[in-house]
């Protein structure tokens, strides 16, 4: 059961316990079942999935209108992530990143270059299993306060954690803890900008800009309220680039120098990126697309990953243990739907985005330090 931390107001929604595999077979014989874990031991791990751009194109939102059966404003995207419920579900804790802001019931809705898709998107991340959704990208300002306001009434609406964009200054202000089985764990999210976009100059807060002295500060702030792992959302790159920048690798390397920040996930290039271990921490330098329906380039825009840890606790300290990926693909159909190629029928097309996935991702040095498939 997650619980918010009673300083926190927004942000970072979960979940803590322990993971475990199945004995192998072999044996006439049935094995017997392996003890129970104590109490203290489900508390001194959790695992943790984060995944990449949630990027509703028109053609997302009109095939869930499709496939809500033609009501009037009703849309339905649990098939498009149906593939991937038991990757998410699996998690202790599951991060998603919206991109798009959310309309009020019965929009308007809008494609690029100012989004705006429907709130019924928000129920479907959580019923497959996500607890938070980072939301600072440089589409967060698309519709301006208004769909900032509308984009967490949505999350909170639809039970889900939220970080990277407020409603008051309070909420802003305030670090996102949470408690989760004894384990309070924050995350911080930011956005290199805002598509041309300015925050006011009455509510800078509205959304947070990347600054790497403002990402270390609102770290420091989620430790001292009792924050013992936090996990950063940078939304960073260049688009359709596999390569880290030399920004990207400069600001991974100072925001995990120090005990702020325990992870890494960025997202916005669209396409995969690798992920690294600087010292004992990880950074997953871009997810990819989780789901949208890029008119250009097709191919490589489907293709995303799910970046998989396990967080362990030695000593008093917290540190990854495992680190895992499972790469996943946006088919195009007729009908769309989002594919975890670990546990789908090969094809000549998963094949392909399985083994360019697999060198991406593997290409500094991560697989020396322990990354696999799958992970924990």
């Amino acid at each position: 059961m997650v619980r918010r931390a009673a300083s926190a107001i927004a942000g970072v929604a979960l979940l803590a316990g322990a993971c475990s595999t199945a004995p192998a077979g072999g044996s006439p014989s049935v094995p017997p079942a392996p003890p129970a874990p104590s109490a203290s031991a489900a508390e001194d791990s959790f695992t943790v999935v984060a995944t990449g751009d949630v990027l509703i194109h028109p053609d997302l939102y009109e095939q869930a209108a499709e496939e809500a059966g033609g009501e009037p404003d009703a849309f339905d995207f649990g098939p498009l992530f149906e593939g991937v419920r038991p990757l998410i579900s699996k998690a202790d804790l599951a991060l998603c990143h919206l991109e798009v802001p959310l309309a009020e019931d019965g929009g308007p809705y809008s494609g690029y270059p100012q989004f705006s898709a429907p709130p019924e998107l928000a129920d479907t991340l959580a019923d497959i299993g996500y607890d938070s959704c980072s939301t600072a990208s440089n589409h967060v300002l698309d519709h301006g306060e208004e769909g900032v306001t509308s984009t967490l009434g949505a999350l909170d609406e639809a039970g889900l954690e939220h970080t990277g964009s407020a409603r008051t200054e309070q909420e802003a202000a305030t670090p996102l803890v949470v408690d989760v089985g004894g384990v309070k764990v924050g995350q911080v999210s930011f956005t290199f900008g805002f598509n041309g976009f300015e925050l006011p100059a009455d509510k800078p807060w509205l959304a947070n800009p990347l600054d790497p002295e403002a990402v270390l500060a609102q770290a420091e702030a989620a430790r001292a309220a009792g924050a013992e792992v936090v996990i950063a959302s940078l939304h960073w790159g260049e688009e359709y680039q596999h390569e880290p920048t030399a920004e990207q690798q400069q600001l991974a390397e100072q925001l995990l120098a120090g005990d702020a920040i325990d992870l890494i996930v960025g997202h916005h290039a669209h396409v995969v990126q690798p992920i690294e271990k600087l010292g004992d921490k990880w950074v997953a330098y871009g997810l990819g697309n989780s789901v949208a329906r890029h008119a250009e380039p097709v191919g490589v825009s489907e293709e995303g990953i799910a970046a998989q840890f396990r967080f362990v606790r030695r000593g008093g300290d917290w540190t990854v243990d495992e680190a895992g990926y499972v790469p996943t693909l946006v088919e195009l159909g007729p009908p769309i739907r989002l594919t975890d190629l670990t546990t789908a029928e090969p094809t000549p097309r998963r094949t392909e985005a399985l083994e360019r996935t697999r060198d991406i991702v593997l290409s500094r040095g991560g697989a020396e330090d322990g990354l696999t498939v799958g992970g924990p």
